[in-house]
Formats: C-alpha cells, structure tokens, sequence
C-alpha cells in the first residue's frame, strides 16, 4: 500500500471527516450568531429619513443618558449590546431630514454634541438639555427592538409617527408615558 492509496474506507472516512468538520463550524457560526442577536437593544429606522437618537436608561449605578446614534433610513442600529438589564429605556429621537421629533414625558438630561450624562437631575443647571423621552417597555425580556415608523397623515415638520414596539404585537403605540415632571423609573 502507498501513501497514496484511496481506498473505499479511507475516502469513506475523509467524507465522514469533513462532513462532521463542516457541521461543527456550521453550528459553532450559528450558536455565536444567535447568541449576540438574542440579547440586545435595538433600533430600526423604518422612516424615509435619517434620525439621531438618545437613549435614557437605568444601570447598576443609576440613570445614564447616551447619544447620539445617526440611523439611516431603512436601517437598524443595536443601542445596547447584551442582555438587558432593565425593564424600562427611554428614547429620544430627531428626524435630521424634515424636521420633528420622537418624544415623550419622561424628562431626562441630552445635548446637542455626542454625550453620555450620568443622572437626570438639574439638567438646566448642570449645563445639559432637559429633553422630554418616551417609555418603552420591554416587559423584562433579555432583547428588544424598538420600530420609528411615520404616519402619511402628518405634515413633515411636525412630529413623524409614533414608533411601533413589534416584540408587542398589534402596539404601535410606546408604553405609558410618566407624567409631567416625573423622573423616570419611578414604576419599578
């Protein structure tokens, strides 16, 4: 026998072989992929428009405000990556192309440049915006993805649709907002 020889049981166990190596890689792509897509939190521009976005949450030190994010139209961003850590985040969002906001009662810190606030106290005096976000609530699960959508029914400088929640299905309405003045996070 040479070094060369294919037998039926060596071809056998070469097919076998990458066979088995190919399923391997194939579940261990899978397992990674689904891993990271399971566990964060998103955003998708569903609007014809570019739009920037802030997000208020709640972490293991208190409130923090991040932004921003420039979403393009017809496109998704994960704001969070991981699994979430809260019930509730709060949104902000600007509509770069016609004007109008996504905005809600819950009042928390933002400003014009890149930023990330810890508290959403003293906005004003802090040197910050105070700037009114929406509720989304996330009913505890460890993902969410949060849809802007626009309405054809609004003038495009006024306010673009409210943002649809797909993880609750038939609402497209954010969740309850707090009332004026509130500080976020006060249902727990």
């Amino acid at each position: 026998m040479t070094a060369f020889d294919f037998s039926p049981s060596r071809a056998s166990f070469r097919r076998f072989f990458l066979a088995s190596l190919t399923g391997f890689v194939a579940l261990v792509t899978l397992c990674t992929w689904s891993d990271t897509a399971a566990a964060d939190f998103r955003l998708c521009n569903n609007t014809s428009s570019r739009v920037g976005i802030a997000l208020g949450y709640k972490d293991n030190e208190g409130w923090v405000t991040e932004g921003w994010w420039n979403v393009s139209s017809h496109s998704c961003e994960t704001l969070l990556r991981g699994t979430l850590v809260a019930r509730y985040y709060y949104i902000y969002a600007i509509d770069y192309d016609r004007g109008g906001e996504w905005s809600g009662q819950a009042f928390m810190c933002s400003r014009d440049k890149e930023f990330t606030i810890k508290g959403t106290d003293d906005c004003l005096a802090r040197g910050f915006d105070r700037t009114g976000y929406f509720e989304v609530d996330t009913g505890e699960q460890r993902a969410w993805t949060v849809q802007l959508t626009e309405t054809g029914e609004q003038n495009p400088r006024q306010t673009p649709g409210l943002p649809g929640l797909p993880n609750a299905p038939g609402n497209t309405q954010p969740g309850p907002n707090l009332p004026t003045g509130v500080a976020p996070g006060s249902k727990q």
